[in-house]
């Protein structure tokens, strides 16, 4: 009777602690999961915010200089991209538009002197380099909470654990488009 008491013990030994185990890397899981999820909700905001300061930078800069519609109609069409987006791919895609279309009405800015000197102008300048650094430290944290939360359901045994529970789906990573990762070429053959 010892001898059964004795491993009828172990045996429910041995299931709360794979119990305690199962519940400690689930838990684990789902803060990590939350944690992507947060970081995304950071990226989300930083390009809300952006997005805000377009329509008073196309005002700002309408009033001072008559160009290409275009250009306007490239930050409206990537601005409306952004909002839009509902996963990171989209957002990448979005962002890049949106920065490419960005670089367009700075480089046309830099024709008109009056505006450079703008105060309104200048600020928007400062706020959009501010929010690009917050977008930046965004996206980073971002991926790094993405690659942590898919590490862990790749290995064993958090793997099991989130097949169990359906937790196994990993996360994509905020990536820049191919053309971005191409050498910047610069061309001064109109200066001469």
């Amino acid at each position: 009777m010892e001898l059964l008491e004795l491993i009828g013990l172990a045996v429910i030994a041995v299931i709360v602690l794979l119990a305690v185990i199962l519940v400690v890397i689930y838990n684990s899981l789902i803060g990590l999961q939350k944690r992507v999820d947060n970081a995304w909700a950071q990226i989300d905001v930083q390009l809300k915010r952006r997005a805000d300061l377009i329509p008073n930078l196309i005002e700002t800069v309408k009033g001072y200089a008559k160009f290409e519609k275009k250009v306007l109609t490239d930050v409206t069409k990537a601005r409306t991209a952004i909002m839009s987006a509902k996963n990171p791919a989209e957002s990448a895609k979005a962002d890049n538009m949106l920065a490419g279309a960005l670089k367009t009405i700075f480089a046309v800015a830099e024709a008109y002197p009056k505006l450079q000197a703008s105060e309104n102008f200048k600020s928007l300048q400062e706020e959009f380099a501010t929010t690009e650094n917050k977008i930046a430290y965004a996206r980073q944290f971002y991926n790094d909470s993405a690659m942590q939360f898919n590490t862990a359901i790749a290995q064993v045994p958090g793997n099991i654990v989130a097949a169990i529970f359906g937790l196994a789906k990993p996360r994509q990573y905020f990536e820049i488009a191919e053309a971005d990762r191409k050498p910047v070429k610069a061309d001064f053959s109109d200066l001469a």
